[in-house]
């Protein structure tokens, strides 16, 4: 018996430290994953500031685009125009000058010919007028296409220096995040540290005790060590235990630098047997209250709030699926968590 009781305490000492191992892999890979996501949103927010910026200047550019089309297909009706009246110009010039030698040539029949020339001429001059004014809408038409293009090259060189700032941009988020995973792997790697030391501080304040042990990265308290069946408030006994646990913390907090955000969860769980009193209809109430309590316990001996954590599980996260005694027992129970705020 003696043989069998050193390899239980020596399988004791060593499953913790592996467990300890494991748990801060997992801690540090769901860190690095929550920071990952974390860079990814603020990442996807530039980029679509960016998208959203390039797309309104592409529509602004298809609107000038489409603006300076529809002014060139102006400018060519009117230079069509322009063209027609220049040919009529000509052919009343011809006429008329055909008028003037025939006028010139005939004595009889001079004051038909003057009539001629002057109704031609008449129409000369209407003709002459009618293509200044179409000179000189060709010419404002070349002043708005000219207007245009230089706000077409102007946007073309708004979009390049975005595009170009854009880049930019992009390489610095990512040398960013990659300075940031770093970083946080630092952190999460310091923070296993410190709660490889605590958990072992705590073993060796609390003992080897049946009714408190480590689980994964979890320290477990029974619950009948703290608290009464169907009671939330903390024995006498749970308290001794308690004042060991808040001095252990209290050290932790002083060795913990103050950049590290991390907390101590407290959760309470139950069996999977209901309870339904006036002051716990359900074990969501009792096992929230039984963290509340200990929480409130811990402040009281100088444990700082912003430190602790209280949460209630009822029955939902049971450690033995069993219906034996032995099994309600066990799910019965408080877990301290040192984790990342």
């Amino acid at each position: 018996m003696a043989l069998a009781r050193a390899r239980r305490e020596r399988s004791v000492e060593y499953w913790p430290g592996f467990v300890d191992a494991l748990s801060t892999l997992v801690l540090g890979i769901v860190f690095l994953l929550s920071t990952f996501v974390v860079v990814q949103f603020y990442l996807s927010q530039e980029v679509t500031g960016k998208d959203q910026a390039l797309a309104r200047l592409n529509a602004q550019i298809a609107e000038l685009t489409q603006l300076l089309s529809l002014e060139k297909t102006g400018k060519a009706s009117l230079e069509e125009m322009l063209s027609t009246l220049r040919a009529g110009l000509a052919s009343a010039e011809s006429e008329r000058d055909r008028f003037k030698g025939l006028y010139e040539g005939l004595g009889s029949g001079a004051a038909d010919a003057q009539g001629k020339v002057n109704t031609l001429t008449g129409q000369l001059d209407s003709e002459k007028q009618i293509s200044s004014r179409a000179l000189a809408q060709v010419e404002l038409l070349n002043q708005q296409i000219a207007a245009l293009r230089r706000q077409l090259a102007a946007l073309e060189d708004a979009l390049e220096a975005s595009e170009k700032k854009d880049k930019e941009a992009q390489g610095r988020i990512s040398d960013l995040g990659q300075r940031l995973n770093v970083a946080l792997a630092q952190r999460v790697q310091e923070l296993a540290r410190y709660r490889s030391e605590f958990f072992g501080k705590l073993r060796a304040i609390l003992g080897n005790r049946q009714d408190i042990r480590v689980v994964g990265d979890r320290f477990v308290f029974q619950s009948e060590v703290l608290f009464d069946t169907g009671s939330a408030a903390i024995r006498p006994e749970g308290k001794v235990e308690l004042d060991k646990l808040a001095a252990a913390i209290a050290e932790l907090e002083k060795q913990i630098p103050p950049e590290i955000a991390w907390v101590l969860r407290i959760d309470g769980h139950t069996d999977v047997r209901p309870i339904s009193s006036p002051q716990f209809p359900s074990n969501w109430e009792l096992s929230s209250a039984r963290a509340i309590s200990v929480v409130q316990y811990l402040i009281s001996k100088g444990i700082s709030p912003q430190r602790l954590v209280a949460a209630g599980f009822g029955e939902f996260q049971p450690l033995d699926s069993g219906t034996t005694e032995e099994a309600y027992r066990r799910n019965r129970r408080i877990e301290l968590k040192l984790t990342e705020r």
